[in-house]
């Protein structure tokens, strides 16, 4: 039934009249109200829209079909008249269609073909606020677009749970139009405690719960296929009744399963679906008046460090939970059941991160770079994209042969980003026509892009997929399965097959263009998934775990026909943990990477510290990305850069390398402490002397390549070598090895620890000296260990004069008692100095 009334018509009028007045607006609106159904035809007969086409875009195939279908109902056509759509596999556009429902993708594509969209008066983005990737993309171009070349476009952000600020201001102040309105109330029945365990068991009980306790059907929201599969068998043995079908909704399923599972039912029967968050927006489920929310959703998380994504089970925001409550209210009043409590509800996060934020942005940089932009900071963002992702993105691109240097599009490049899918599948495909394996390449890129034909098969080479779709589509009429008929994955099967004669059509021109290149020598489909992924070339270790291209360690989940495999193509892996584990990969050859992948071999001489044997070592290497190839002995290394390579070393560990005597040390002391004295000496620090190591000891070790090699060095003279003859001198006379004390005795003074130098002299050897010896420009008093006639400090002063009129008198008591031959003089001013038990008499 198409109700005559939604709230939504109350405020037309208001947004009719902002678009007449201005290009841009945002529509704000309740879960239900009817915006995406009636406002694509509200503008239809606007003077400005001047016969042009609407385009809605949509951010799920099955949203955008059922929207179109609804409009077309209401006005009482069949899709592809007035109201059309356009999604993956399926277009229903005639000359007459004046409404076009798309995906977010499809944007992109009439974009990068017309910049201007000459034929297109509006653009709508509905449910905006679930912040897909190319939604954000689709409205960046949009925006330059209007901007540029077509001031005349309209541009409308729609969403019920929008913040309608931020978006407001990006399209320069437009006016916010909002409807508070709900066509049917919805009562919401928060659990009464915390969950703990699987969710799955807890979803069957209450969605039993909701079929006995109220009317209608049942729509229930859980984050995946696996937990909706697991759901499925639990309410299969709960004993519901017989006119109870249980049916799942998610994108993997073929397009007339979707229909079925959001059909009405026949009169006295009932439906429980369960669905991802395909369901959660801009689509009426028939029939449903209870939605049990799980509160959890499935989202890709990628790594710009790796390179990969993972999927991660989350949260959803509260925007998200409020969609997902307003599908009980579309046709009646409804009730939703969360399966939290509502003492967690407010720490739910407001809204959903942006996939621009947690996105790999491969795709994003190639249609940037198509459309002209190198620098993605040229467009108007609502939430621009991460710097760290996008140059990876970008260094991808490269790696593909998708873009230049300067980040503009290669041939090749321009032509992968008509596919419409990850730029790595893509130049795969054009890669394959080089030897005849067109139609290989494109399915595979189609089993790549869909659910795994054999989700439970714990082997994990793609051939078995491959084989197992000729099977199922026939194409292999020799090896057709007993039973074909009844195989579950037949739908897929044909919709994969579908999808790669689609890629296949679109890259015929490029590979007829390539035949007269075309290889006669057919490569394993390994080498079709190194094209795509060749940072995912991995090499097997001798404890069998392997080494990824990119550095990455990854690990088979279990022991499999492709375990000794040499090298593997690994086309998903996922990222937990400190190895990625392999979920699909391919066998590859040594001979077929020198045969088909040597653009991606490098050959380099490498000169190394090896710690083990504390020495260079150079080798000649053959490498692909990480993983070593081949390795052989370097016989006439750069010598210069193995001097490098020892000063590297050096600089890594220390002095400790260097052969420092105690002259060395001393010397180093001397100069660090005339460096404390005055600015004007350069620093002999030990962190000084690594980071200058190029000036003052490369010349020297040139045809040295070990440590022990460094043990020859003249520490001292090398050191020494950094003065310039007047420092040498000042050094000398503020810094001297020795001090002539008034026995006349030379002796050495100790610079261990530099700012406190240290003379050790018999007490009876400074008779007369009235005062401290002072160095560094006289900066700093030595300190003095004054020795008894064994050599045993009696005392340890900085302050000579205060030691002879103090403590003097007292140490003499002691030591005249010990040594009485001794010359113990009461006036150490004027008593002689002497290196003798008593003084000389002359």
């Amino acid at each position: 039934m198409i109700p005559t009334q939604m709230p939504i018509d109350a405020v037309l009028p208001e947004l009719l009249a902002s678009l007449r007045s201005f290009n841009n607006a945002v529509l704000v609106a309740e879960p239900g109200a009817g915006k995406t159904t009636r406002v694509p035809l509200a503008l239809l007969d606007q003077p400005w829209l001047a016969g042009k086409k609407v385009l809605m875009l949509e951010p799920r195939r099955l949203a955008a079909r059922s929207a179109a279908q609804f409009m077309a109902k209401m006005i009482g056509e069949q899709p592809g008249e007035t109201v059309g759509y356009r999604v993956r596999l399926d277009t229903r556009i005639s000359a007459r269609t004046r409404i076009e429902v798309i995906t977010e993708g499809v944007l992109t594509r009439m974009l990068q073909e017309d910049p201007a969209l000459e034929q297109v008066g509006a653009v709508l983005f509905d449910e905006f606020h679930e912040r897909h990737l190319h939604g954000d993309l689709g409205l960046a171009l949009c925006l330059q677009s209007q901007q540029l070349l077509r001031e005349d476009l309209r541009l409308v952000v729609m969403s019920a749970t929008l913040a309608a600020g931020p978006i407001a201001e990006l399209l320069g102040g437009a006016p916010v139009v909002r409807s508070e309105g709900r066509l049917y109330p919805v009562v919401t029945q928060y659990a009464a405690a915390r969950r703990a365990g699987p969710i799955e068991p807890v979803m069957a009980r209450t969605i039993v719960e909701g079929l006995l306790a109220h009317e209608g059907d049942v729509l229930a929201f859980l984050p995946g296929v696996a937990e909706i599969r697991r759901t499925a068998r639990l309410l299969a043995g709960s004993g519901l009744a017989a006119n109870i079908r249980v049916e799942e909704l998610h994108g993997s399923l073929p397009l007339e399963k979707q229909d079925a599972a959001i059909a009405p039912c026949a009169p006295g029967n009932r439906k429980v679906v369960l669905a991802t968050s395909i369901a959660e927006s801009s689509l009426t489920v028939e029939g449903i008046k209870i939605v049990v929310d799980s509160g959890l959703m499935r989202i890709p998380r990628f790594s710009p460090r790796t390179g990969m994504t993972r999927l991660e089970t989350v949260p959803v925001s509260a925007a998200s939970a409020d969609q997902r409550r307003g599908r009980a209210g579309r046709t009646a009043s409804g009730i939703c059941y969360r399966l939290w409590t509502e003492l967690e509800h407010p720490y739910l996060p407001e809204q959903s991160t942006p996939e621009i934020l947690e996105a790999d942005l491969a795709s994003l940089a190639l249609e940037l770079g198509v459309w002209g932009v190198q620098d993605p900071r040229e467009l108007e963002w609502l939430t621009p994209p991460p710097t760290a992702a996008y140059e990876q993105a970008i260094s991808l691109l490269r790696q593909l042969n998708a873009v230049q240097a300067d980040g503009k599009p290669t041939a090749a490049g321009a032509q992968i980003a008509q596919f419409g899918l990850h730029p790595r599948l893509g130049a795969m495909i054009l890669k394959a026509s080089d030897f005849g394996m067109l139609r290989e390449a494109c399915e595979l890129a189609a089993l790549l892009s869909d659910k795994d034909l054999l989700p439970q098969e714990r082997n994990v080479d793609v051939q078995l997929r491959l084989e197992l779709l000729h099977r199922l589509t026939g194409r292999n009429q020799l090896s057709k399965m007993d039973g074909r008929g009844d195989h579950p994955s037949i739908p897929f099967a044909y919709r994969i097959a579908a999808q790669a004669d689609q890629w296949e059509r679109a890259a015929a021109q490029y590979a007829k263009a390539q035949t007269a290149s075309q290889s006669q020598d057919k490569p394993p489909i390994g080498v079709l998934l190194a094209f795509a992924y060749p940072d995912r070339i991995a090499q097997r270790r001798s404890d069998g775990r392997y080494l990824l291209a990119s550095g990455r360690g990854a690990v088979l989940p279990e022991l499999q026909p492709l375990s000794r495999s040499p090298f593997l193509a690994a086309c998903e892996l996922d990222d937990a943990g400190t190895e990625s584990r392999i979920r699909l990969a391919a066998e590859l050859e040594l001979g077929d990477l020198n045969a088909h992948l040597s653009s991606y071999v490098t050959k380099e001489a490498a000169v190394e510290w090896d710690t083990l044997a504390q020495a260079v070592r150079a080798r000649q290497r053959t490498r692909l990305g990480t993983i070593v190839l081949k390795e052989t002995i370097l016989q006439k290394p750069d010598e210069s850069e193995v001097a490098d390579t020892l000063l590297s070393a050096i600089r890594q560990e220390g002095f400790a390398m260097l052969p420092m005597s105690k002259q060395a040390q001393q010397l180093q002391s001397r100069m660090k402490l005339m460096a404390l004295a005055g600015q004007d000496w350069p620093s002999a620090t030990d962190e000084a002397l690594l980071d200058t190591v190029d000036e003052w000891l490369k010349p020297h070790i040139y045809g040295m390549k070990s440590r022990s090699d460094l043990q020859r060095l003249p520490m001292a003279q090398l050191l020494e070598g950094r003065l310039s003859y007047k420092q040498k001198q000042e050094l000398d006379e503020q810094v001297p090895t020795h001090i002539v004390v008034p026995s006349g005795s030379r002796i050495p003074v100790d610079y261990s620890d530099p700012e406190s130098p240290v003379l050790a002299v018999r007490l009876q050897e400074l008779f007369g000296m009235k005062d401290t010896p002072r160095l560094a420009r006289g900066k700093l008093p030595v300190t003095l260990h004054l020795l008894s006639p064994s050599q045993r400090p009696v005392q340890v002063t900085r302050d000579l004069r205060s030691f002879w009129e103090n403590a003097y008198f007292d140490v003499k008591k002691d030591l005249k008692g010990r040594y009485p031959k001794h010359s113990w003089p009461d006036d150490p001013y004027a008593a002689v100095p002497t290196n003798r038990a008593k003084p000389r008499k002359f």
